[in-house]
C-alpha cells in the first residue's frame, strides 16, 4: 500500500470547506471522488487542516493511501482532468506510511487580506475583505504582533470543533501593506476555529480606536470573546504556508 501526499492550491468561494459533509459540496469530498474514480477504488483523504465554508489555500497537503501503481509524476495532470478549475492538483510525493498531512504538520501559516480603498476592486470580490475606511497598518500592525508568544486563545475562538487544549504558540503576527491591500500574517504550531479571522476581527478594532494593541494581552487574559473584535468574513482568508518534517511538503 503507498502513501501519497499532494501539494494542491483552491478557491474555497464555491465550498463548505475542506472536510466532508453530507449533504454540502466540500473540497475533500470533491477530491475523493476524482481519486477514487483515477485510482478504481475507495479512496479517503486526509487534510492538513479544516479551512472554513469561503477560505482558499494558495498551499495545501492531503495525502491517502492506494494499491494504484500510477507513476507520482503523472499524477497531478491524471487527478485534475478530474477536478474543477478552482481545484487544481500541483505535486504528488509518495511519503512513509506513517505520515499523516494533518498529525504530522509542524506548523502553518495563514495570510488575511483585506481591500483597503473608498472603491472596490472587482476582482477582489471573495478574495479580500473590502473595507472602505482608511486604515492605519501601523497601528494594525502593533495589534498584530501583541498576538505572538504562547497563550490561551480562547478570546479568540468562535464555538465549534471541541479540543484538548486552547493554548497555542504564535511564531509571528504582522500586517504589511502594498497600495490598497492590506495583508495579516500569522503562522502558529496550530489553529483553533475562526482564531485568525477572530484576530484580524482584533485588529480592525484597534485600528478603528476600540480598543490598543496594549488591551490584547488583558483580552487574551480574559478568555472572553466578547472582549474580542468580531470575526471577519471568509473570503478574505488563505491558508499559505506549511511546515513538515518532510522537506519536500515544506513551502
Amino acid at each position: 500500500m503507498r502513501n501519497i501526499a499532494l501539494i494542491l492550491k483552491y478557491i474555497g468561494t464555491n465550498y463548505h470547506g475542506w472536510q466532508v459533509q453530507k449533504t454540502l459540496p466540500t473540497v475533500g469530498e470533491t477530491l475523493e471522488k476524482a481519486l477514487s474514480s483515477l485510482c478504481g477504488e475507495n479512496i479517503k483523504v486526509t487534510g492538513c487542516g479544516r479551512t472554513d465554508a469561503g477560505v482558499h489555500a494558495q498551499r495545501y497537503v492531503a495525502n491517502f493511501h492506494t494499491t494504484a501503481r500510477i507513476p507520482c509524476d503523472r499524477f497531478p495532470l491524471a487527478i485534475n482532468v478530474q477536478l474543477p478549475e478552482d481545484i487544481v492538483v500541483f505535486e504528488a510525493i509518495e511519503v512513509a506510511g506513517d505520515f499523516n498531512a494533518i498529525a504530522s504538520c509542524l506548523k502553518k501559516e495563514y495570510t488575511y487580506r483585506i481591500y483597503n480603498s473608498r472603491i472596490r476592486d472587482p476582482f477582489y470580490v471573495n478574495r479580500a475583505y473590502f473595507y472602505p475606511k482608511l486604515l492605519n497598518e501601523e497601528v494594525m500592525d502593533a495589534a498584530a504582533r501583541a498576538f505572538e508568544g504562547t497563550h490561551d486563545f480562547r478570546a479568540v475562538r468562535s464555538v465549534g470543533t471541541e479540543t484538548r487544549t486552547t493554548v497555542r504558540t504564535i511564531h509571528y503576527c504582522y500586517v504589511t501593506r502594498n497600495g490598497p491591500l492590506l495583508e495579516l500574517k500569522v503562522c502558529a504550531d496550530g489553529f483553533l476555529y475562526n482564531m485568525v479571522r477572530a484576530i484580524t476581527g482584533t485588529v480592525l478594532y484597534a485600528a478603528e480606536g476600540k480598543l490598543t494593541p496594549e488591551d490584547i494581552p488583558r483580552i487574551l487574559d480574559s478568555g472572553n470573546r466578547t472582549l474580542a473584535g468580531p470575526t471577519v468574513p471568509p473570503g478574505g482568508l488563505y491558508l499559505t504556508k506549511l511546515w513538515y518534517g518532510d522537506e519536500r511538503l515544506n513551502g
